[in-house]
């Protein structure tokens, strides 16, 4: 057992200083900003390429850019066996933290590490995946490089825009990568025996109770709209209160309902991330307004309900404040259950670990959302700190936890059965 605890303990030390070296590769100067396909980008790419290699793995890139090591069965196994997949994204956010994404990648390499220094394999073959893309920040398109090897990806984001007008297809082209390939990076359903994404939980119910992993038991589905209110400016103090037709008003009106509908009800949220006023000023009625809905559950019967809610009281909340709205859906998800049976190995991983086995839903978008299209999937979650704070450079999580995770983690697969 003490050579076990060293190993995780090893495991840990290496995950924390790798998310620190991998942090270098941003694009701006004391944060953390990597988007698709920037040369940041890619020199993290290759110090993945470089850390697979070392873990033993043989390591290739397809088309989207994702960063793919596979850690070959032990000899004798059944040719072709499908694989155990696991992995995680190494693009960011803007101004994000260290471990969204990154310790998915990490962990499972540093674990893969351990085997190959003892010369353990697997009857399957293990393949570690570094996506190249799920926050969707340059190009506006979520999930790329996952939906690349589910074989969903949309090629009509191919033309999408980044703030310099560069569309994505000229960004492949110029990196080396062949978008007219993209649908060759898809996998085979039978080439995939399971999914399992690592992750730091970004909330903070595991942090409140005090237990360092959690078992996911779905993804939440989701559904965005973008708003455009117009209303009628005038001036601050000539416009009788009761014939104003105030955008501004009439969207704070919008969002606090959504805050009433969303609460009280398990795994709903709602949120009006967007709030502007375009070309505001102190002294004037608000004529235009715009601002953005999110919606989330973990059931779908549950968000489609509150969507339909929150439309209808947007039209009367409109209707009475004579204020015309342009209401465009964005985005739409449907919510993502992880396996049971999957679910049911990580908690026995985690009771075996000695640990207190926690159940909770996930209310962020993953990787695991697109590989459910051709594989059961499951999610570990890892407890954060600072209340729980992530896409954030206060985002953190422990050493200690690290080490929790990679522990688990490792008698997952000793013990994983298809």
């Amino acid at each position: 057992m003490k050579d076990a605890s060293e190993q995780y303990q090893r495991c840990a030390r290496e995950v924390m200083q790798r998310a620190d070296d991998l942090a270098v590769h941003t694009e701006g100067s004391g944060v953390l900003t990597r988007t698709y396909l920037t040369p940041m980008h890619h020199a993290a790419a290759q110090q993945l390429s470089a850390w697979m290699t070392e873990a033993g793995m043989q390591v290739r890139r397809d088309d989207a850019g994702n960063v793919i090591g596979r850690y070959e069965a032990e000899a004798g196994s059944p040719l072709g066996a499908p694989a155990l997949v696991t992995g995680s994204h190494f693009d960011t956010v803007r101004n994000a933290g260290k471990y969204d994404g990154n310790l998915g990648i990490l962990l499972p390499i540093s674990c893969i590490a351990a085997w190959h220094r003892m010369g353990k394999r697997f009857p399957f073959p293990i393949e570690v995946i570094g996506f190249a893309e799920e926050e969707g920040v340059r190009f506006k398109a979520t999930l790329l490089g996952s939906r690349a090897i589910a074989g969903t990806f949309d090629g009509k984001v191919l033309a999408n825009l980044d703030e310099h007008g560069s569309s994505m297809r000229q960004v492949m082209q110029e990196a080396g990568f062949n978008p007219d390939r993209i649908a060759a990076a898809a996998w085979r359903p039978e080439a995939v025996s399971a999914f399992v994404e690592v992750h730091i939980e970004q909330g903070p119910l595991l942090l409140n109770e005090n237990l360092a992993v959690g078992v996911v038991t779905a993804i939440s589905g989701a559904t965005r709209f973008m708003a455009e209110l117009q209303g009628l400016a005038g001036h601050a103090g000539t416009v009788p209160m009761h014939m104003r037709r105030d955008a501004a008003m009439a969207a704070a009106e919008i969002g606090l309902y959504i805050e009433q509908r969303c609460s009280g009800q398990p795994g709903l949220v709602g949120t009006m991330g967007i709030l502007e006023v375009p070309n505001g000023a102190a002294n004037v009625v608000p004529g235009s307004a715009r601002f953005s809905i999110d919606i989330r559950a973990e059931q779908d019967a549950v968000r489609i309900a509150a969507v339909e809610d929150v439309v209808a009281e947007i039209q009367r909340i409109c209707s009475k404040r004579d204020v015309q709205i342009e209401l465009r859906k964005t985005h739409e998800a449907s919510s993502v259950a992880c396996a049971d049976q999957l679910q049911t190995q990580l908690a026995q991983a985690i009771a075996s670990s000695g640990l207190p086995v926690r159940h909770l839903p996930s209310g962020a978008g993953h990787d695991a959302m697109a590989i459910a299209a051709i594989a059961d999937v499951a999610m570990l979650f890892v407890r954060c700190g600072n209340g729980g704070i992530s896409h954030h450079p206060d985002e953190i999580m422990t050493e200690e936890d690290a080490a929790t995770a990679a522990q688990v983690f490792t008698r997952f697969v000793e013990n994983f059965v298809a």
